[in-house]
């Protein structure tokens, strides 16, 4: 069973933090589902990722060739075609418990400035944890990313 980071964003946006997760899984040879539930925000990161620092292989759910892609970028009700070890989700997008039993890890990024994801987030810590899935909960409040306990 893959662990929850929950990564409770202050300072920065989900943007910034993405491409340094992407980066780790897939030094790792994990593949990335990327699971939104705002159509147009998967678009400007699909945007982001080809042109920022460097391009990072992805591809947005619904290509020719989603099965293959090292990324992919989903809305929180498609299914991801590309057999993800790790799944990041935005947005309050849902993970389930049972997901979680069968990927390396699931990351929750959020936005700690907006008591509504706040609370989405909060939710998602206590149905994961109830359900026995490993958690950790990282904070950049201090100005870097800091595990608390």
């Amino acid at each position: 069973m893959g662990n929850a980071m929950f990564y409770h964003l202050t300072r920065s946006p989900a943007e910034s933090l993405l491409p340094v997760l992407i980066d780790k899984s897939l030094q790792a040879g994990w593949r990335v589902e990327l699971r939104g539930t705002d159509p147009k925000r998967l678009s400007r990161l699909d945007e982001r990722l080809w042109m920022d620092d460097g391009f990072m292989p992805h591809g947005l759910a619904g290509g020719p060739h989603d099965a293959r892609q090292p990324v992919l970028l989903t809305l929180a009700s498609q299914q991801a075609a590309n057999a993800p070890a790790c799944l990041m989700a935005l947005d309050g997008a849902e993970v389930a418990p049972d997901e979680c039993a069968q990927l390396q890890r699931v990351c929750i990024l959020f936005d700690g400035n907006d008591p509504t994801s706040t609370e989405r987030a909060r939710d998602q810590w206590r149905a994961l944890t109830g359900a026995g899935v490993t958690s950790e909960y990282w904070s950049e409040e201090g100005g870097g990313w800091e595990r608390k306990r």
